[in-house]
């Protein structure tokens, strides 16, 4: 293993801006690499992280993604329930914090790749945002981390997100005919459709949801003695 001068997450961050001087890599609050890049970039990066001998990532651990559609806006908008209790709503302030922001203002999703190093004991994150919210689409990584095939599959599922040259993109966990991409911020609460098995069909058919799309504020019920009553009852016997 080779001998790092300083803290891990500082060496590495100057390893990449020693091959990468442009690179949008910095470390976070919690001392997380990450590092913001291109889509027309990763897979040139990718290679050389996992091939390079200075870098060692020979390890894909997982491929998610984040949708930034509601960022910072107030949880629970409701008519009826209180905007200041839970510790919440106006007695909270939005989040605005700049080491999860996409690199441009406005995009909406991001490709979240991290890599783990062995040899160096390293971990990086990679940041990716797709240059298009209507169509968003990412190179597949599928022949550099053999791993990423599943991995983008689901995020494919789950977010919508295309990942050009991937042998199989087709969803993997959502049911087959299922509408929408229930990660998105975007998707309703209760589906786009419901379905049921039909006796007379002899098949399970889908059908619009019947139950009106409401959001639930949760209420904090506690069942100990600070809440009883203190008074014992009455004995009416």
């Amino acid at each position: 293993m080779t001998e790092c001068p300083h803290a891990p997450e500082i060496e590495l961050r100057y390893r990449i801006l020693s091959v990468w001087p442009d690179a949008a890599v910095e470390i976070n609050r919690v001392g997380e690499v990450v590092w913001i890049l291109a889509p027309n970039r990763l897979l040139d990066v990718a290679q050389t992280l996992r091939s390079d001998t200075r870098f060692g990532f020979e390890q894909l651990i997982d491929v998610t993604a984040v949708d930034y559609l509601t960022y910072g806006e107030e949880d629970w908008v409701t008519e009826s329930s209180t905007q200041t209790g839970f510790s919440r709503a106006a007695t909270r302030d939005p989040i605005r914090d700049p080491d999860v922001r996409p690199a441009k203002p406005g995009r909406r999703f991001v490709v979240v790749y991290h890599l783990l190093s062995l040899v160096e004991n390293w971990r990086l994150r990679i940041k990716v945002p797709p240059d298009s919210d209507a169509a968003p689409l990412v190179p597949s990584v599928v022949g550099i981390y053999a791993s990423a095939n599943w991995f983008e599959r689901e995020v494919f599922d789950l977010f919508g997100i295309l990942f050009t040259g991937h042998p199989d993109l087709r969803r993997i966990l959502t049911d087959y005919g299922f509408i929408g991409h229930p990660f998105r911020k975007d998707f309703p609460l209760s589906g786009e459709v419901e379905v049921r098995y039909d006796p007379e069909a002899g098949r399970v058919v889908y059908e619009p949801v019947s139950i009106a799309p409401r959001e639930l504020v949760p209420r904090v019920i506690r069942h100990d003695a600070r809440y009883l009553d203190p008074k014992p009852p009455k004995d009416h016997a």
